[in-house]
């Protein structure tokens, strides 16, 4: 199967680590799920607000190192450094007709990776927005 366009977009946007692709990427409607958070976070200002500090805090290091596709959907597996740590991951999207992202969930491990990846989003947040 061919790298579905959404993906490709997504990999630009990380490569090039410019948030302001996200406005064309993401649906208005677009959910957002957070492995630090429990509440789906809803809407395209919200979610924008947690994958530029993602692409802040993770893009200097982070590496996709492989992918699975279905239609309107795909899990980007990834490593990234923190601080020392390697933090393992997913991010699974999900996407509509338009191509835009109706979902982006992210996963990580190990756990003490994600209790730095917390720290360091939620120092990126502030000021933004507060982490709910």
């Amino acid at each position: 199967m061919d790298v579905p366009a959404p993906v490709i977009a997504w990999h630009a946007l990380a490569e090039a680590r410019d948030p302001s692709r996200l406005d064309a990427l993401l649906a208005d409607n677009v959910t957002f799920h957070s492995p630090a958070v429990h509440a789906t976070q809803e809407g395209k200002a919200l979610t924008t607000a947690y994958l530029a500090a993602a692409i802040v805090v993770l893009g200097p290091t982070l590496t996709y190192v492989r992918e699975w596709y279905a239609a309107g959907s795909a899990v980007l597996e990834f490593r990234a450094e923190l601080d020392g740590l390697t933090v393992h991951g997913v991010d699974m999207l999900t996407w509509g007709p338009d191509g835009r992202l109706t979902d982006f969930t992210v996963m990580v491990r190990p756990f003490k990776g994600l209790q730095r990846l917390v720290e360091l989003m939620a120092a990126q947040l502030t000021g933004a927005q507060q982490m709910p």
